[in-house]
């Protein structure tokens, strides 16, 4: 049966121009020869993996990192050969699959390694692994004194093949510079020790998007940018940061106006009261498509290029805004959450600013059952 085309009133933009602007922009901060290892976890950030996967590719990346076997599998489905590179915690079952996938993991619990060598040595292949070794971030990672011990064991002696050393950087947004020199300085120890025993280690990486402009001496062979390709930095004000283009637009469409007296309440718990006959908006998001519960009464939207409030407790699938002040707006009429509107912008940092939380948490926590289009100039 052919596929029905269904409007929908809630839609993410995602612009690849804007994607692109932003890795040449990084780029700039780069020294010839470094590559990039592009982050498209949580589904890009919510953008959407495979097509900002493809627009990376096509642009020149090096590879994409995962966190799980299950996202480079969905790569790998939707026809994507790019190096894959699996950030997160491997176990045992999961294996064969990333081999079958030519995967590449990154091992951090050394736990895993008898059966990672066992499937790549069934295969007859030298399967190309990165080590993680733990700085100081204190999640995933071998310890330092322990990196070259494994690097030394049998299993790297024709299963597996050492391919990339990594770090996990903790505060390369912090206020001080401390604690990523000491993670550096660490970093350098482990790499001195395989030099000295003679081990060549092709990739190396540590660079995540703040130490990319931060800490130019993290940049190794390889940097791993994350939330800067998406256009937003959580860098501190005293670091100049490059200029960036959020990439994302999130707009929705009023779906009914409803009058409300003075004295009348919005939605549960009645927690907005109006203090004067108003006319509101009943906007078809909420808390379900991951527009945060926090912006209750907080946040703002922009209809016809101005900021108009959030009313009422934000459900878990609609939410209603205050176009008293608006006396024109209407059912159908296009409501801008996350973008530009005329002279007026909403970004996702106004958002996580107000939700006390991280661009980052605003733009993964997009639902899937918003629609992405992707448009390109």
């Amino acid at each position: 049966m052919p596929t029905t085309k269904i409007f929908s009133p809630t839609t993410a933009t995602i612009s690849l121009s804007a994607l692109a602007y932003n890795l040449a922009q990084i780029r700039r901060c780069l020294a010839p020869g470094c590559d990039l290892l592009a982050v498209v976890k949580a589904n890009a950030y919510g953008h959407g993996a495979v097509e900002v996967t493809r627009t990376l590719v096509q642009l020149g990346v090096s590879g994409v990192a995962v966190v799980s076997v299950e996202e480079g599998l969905m790569l790998r489905q939707a026809g994507i050969n790019a190096p894959i590179i699996v950030l997160g915690p491997l176990f045992p079952e999961q294996v064969p699959a990333m081999i079958a996938q030519q995967l590449t993991p990154v091992i951090g619990d050394a736990g895993v390694v008898p059966a990672l060598a066992a499937a790549a040595q069934a295969t007859s292949l030298s399967y190309p692994v990165h080590v993680n070794v733990d700085t100081g971030m204190g999640r995933l990672g071998l310890p330092p004194g322990e990196v070259r011990s494994l690097i030394d064991s049998p299993h790297f002696r024709g299963a597996l093949q050492l391919e990339g050393l990594m770090t996990h950087l903790a505060d390369t947004d912090g206020p001080s510079s401390d604690f990523t020199d000491r993670q550096l300085r660490i970093f350098r120890q482990v790499l001195g020790q395989l030099d000295e025993a003679g081990v060549t280690v092709p990739i190396i990486h540590a660079a995540n998007s703040a130490a990319i402009v931060r800490y130019p001496g993290a940049h190794f062979s390889l940097v791993r940018p994350g939330i800067m390709l998406y256009g937003y930095h959580t860098l501190p004000d005293t670091v100049p940061a490059p200029t960036l283009k959020p990439v994302l637009t999130l707009t929705t469409t009023i779906a009914q106006v409803r009058t409300l007296p003075r004295g009348g309440s919005v939605s549960y718990n009645c927690s907005f009261t109006a203090t004067r006959p108003s006319r509101i908006a009943v906007l078809p998001i909420g808390y379900a498509d991951g527009y945060s519960r926090r912006l209750s009464n907080r946040g703002m939207v922009l209809i016809q290029g101005r900021r108009v409030p959030i009313v009422g407790l934000i459900c878990m699938d609609m939410m209603m805004v205050d176009i008293t002040d608006l006396p024109y707006a209407s059912p159908g009429e296009e409501v801008v959450l996350i973008g530009r509107q005329g002279d007026e912008a909403i970004t996702a940092d106004d958002l996580a600013e107000l939700a006390g939380t991280i661009p980052y948490e605003i733009l993964c926590g997009i639902g899937p059952r918003i629609p992405r289009i992707y448009q390109s100039d």
